[in-house]
């Protein structure tokens, strides 16, 4: 953590939290989901965790998730109560394309993450794994296991002792001992649940299968019908076998869960892992849409579950609207400080860029002044933006930068490539973002300058102010409602996120970024 930031953390530890719309408060008024009482109200990962795979480690817990285009990628995450959590760091900077859909295991003393890429520029994907002797690092760089024609895979260990991987769409295929090379090729083992025709789903999409020992059984828990479209599309299924070479059974209470209808507080609820407790009780983390904002992404949440007598398992948390008894274990310090004084010697854990190239992080130079980026492209589409994942659906953040003559310098809610909005300036002008797009379509080289930018985006309401001395603030004359920045619209399953840019020739200077959330 960044010591001009240590103060955050412990202020937020010593003057408590405020309570608002049921959510406990905690640093810079982020939600946080314990609520002090023995409950917990979900998500408690808040803002964009997508497919979290969740490892128990003795008393300790441990998480990754899909990074998608972001780099540093496969943010690891620990916990000792499965509500609790605190970063630890990335597991891989090398860009392989788009990172979705991990599994974080641990096998013979040794942590693996085995996940999916693809390469945007070519629609080309494989399946990577990179491994670590400790969860902190360092973690090996990426290797390649082919199987393109596959997603999601999901670790396991025989009755045989040797390793598999389970893939979409029911196939699975042997893994060397050391679980760095595919044996043989992919075979087929099951062929999924199917729905009832009437309901409102995506698609089919048989994914995120995760592997699960108990009672004598091997569980495969899966995902069905598309993570995305219709709020009750996505759902959480189950099978099971006494052999990991099946055959594999379906349970009888299928789906184990699923959003039923959009008025639920969490839409398109799904891609399950299960894991044990330290008092015995079992539970599902998976994600889940928050009613209104798929802006925010998919948000990780905890459910409990029951074993039956008959030897499946029930969701027992309902529409996770309302508080749940929390799981046992000692409660962490929770969450990620999001504002920087970019006063270390390198990149803070809340920054990722978007889509980097091999030599990204040359653009970097660390000093006491800050952190200054060089230009890079002509606007943020082109310009590969530092991007950090807001935990609210209401925020703002503030930005003080000084900008070289010749580059533009901004700030943005930034979804993709194709989709953004915000504003730049070149220290005289101003350009405005907004639907991706520039106006004008560019700005001539200006002289550059200082220059302090605020976003708010108040439940998609986005307003912006600019200054020139941080004291007097003007409010920019355009804005902006941006609910519809989201997959349904633009696809690749992101979030809009809070994010800095640095383009054209020279380079621009961020001293200081400040996030909160907003009641």
């Amino acid at each position: 953590m960044h010591k001009g930031f240590a103060w955050l953390w412990i202020a937020a530890l010593l003057c408590g939290s405020a309570q608002a719309a049921g959510w406990q408060r905690g640093i810079e008024h982020q939600r946080i989901a314990d609520l002090g009482d023995g409950t917990y109200l979900n998500p408690v990962l808040a803002g964009d965790h997508p497919d979290p795979s969740v490892l128990k480690d003795g008393e300790d817990y441990y998480l990754t998730l899909s990074s998608f285009d972001a780099y540093p990628g496969l943010p690891v995450w620990h916990s000792r109560d499965l509500v609790n959590w605190q970063p630890l760091g990335h597991a891989i900077t090398t860009n392989v394309g788009a990172i979705w859909a991990p599994d974080l295991v641990k096998h013979k003393g040794r942590y693996y993450i085995y996940f999916p890429a693809r390469r945007g520029e070519t629609g080309t994907r494989s399946n990577f794994v990179v491994w670590a002797d400790d969860i902190r690092g360092p973690w090996s760089e990426p290797i390649d296991l082919g199987l393109g024609k596959y997603i999601d895979p999901g670790h396991a260990v025989g009755e045989d002792g040797k390793r598999y991987l389970f893939l979409s769409g029911g196939d699975y295929v042997q893994l060397s001992d050391d679980g760095l090379k595919v044996v043989g090729t992919p075979k087929h083992v099951y062929d999924g649940w199917k729905y009832p025709e009437s309901w409102d789903v995506e698609a089919y999409a048989q994914e995120g299968p995760k592997i699960t020992r108990h009672g004598g059984w091997y569980y495969m828990t899966t995902a069905v019908g598309g993570t995305a479209g219709p709020p009750t599309g996505h759902m959480v299924i189950t099978a099971r076998s006494r052999s990991i070479h099946g055959p594999w059974e379906n349970a009888p209470n299928n789906p184990i869960t699923r959003t039923k209808s959009a008025s639920e507080p969490w839409w398109s609820r799904g891609h399950a892992t299960l894991v044990e407790g330290t008092d015995g009780r079992w539970w599902m983390l998976y994600h889940g849409y928050e009613n209104g904002f798929w802006t925010l992404g998919r948000q990780a949440l905890l459910e409990p579950i029951e074993w039956t007598a008959d030897g499946w398992f029930v969701a027992k948390g309902g529409d996770l609207g309302q508080p749940l008894r929390k799981p046992s274990g000692q409660a962490l310090p929770h969450g990620l400080p999001l504002s920087d004084g970019f006063d270390g010697q390198r990149l803070g854990p809340q920054w990722s860029f978007y889509d980097p190239a091999p030599d990204e992080y040359r653009r970097l130079t660390f000093g006491k002044d800050g952190l200054a980026v060089r230009g890079k492209g002509q606007a943020p589409r082109d310009s590969s933006p530092l991007t950090a994942i807001a935990t609210d659906p209401a925020y703002e953040f503030e930005v003080h930068m000084h900008i070289d003559p010749g580059a533009i310098g901004g700030a943005l809610l930034f979804y993709s490539d194709r989709l953004y909005a915000g504003v730049g300036s070149n220290g005289k002008d101003f350009i405005l973002h907004r639907y991706g797009e520039e106006r004008p379509k560019q700005l001539a080289a200006g002289p550059g300058g200082e220059l302090w930018i605020r976003v708010r985006n108040d439940r998609h309401i986005v307003t912006i102010h600019t200054s020139r001395d941080g004291q007097a603030w003007t409010k920019y004359p355009v804005q902006m409602e941006v609910s519809g920045y989201h997959h349904n619209v633009a696809g690749k399953f992101l979030a809009l996120k809070p994010a800095l840019y640095a383009a054209g020739d020279g380079q621009v200077r961020f001293v200081d970024f400040r996030y909160r959330a907003l009641d």
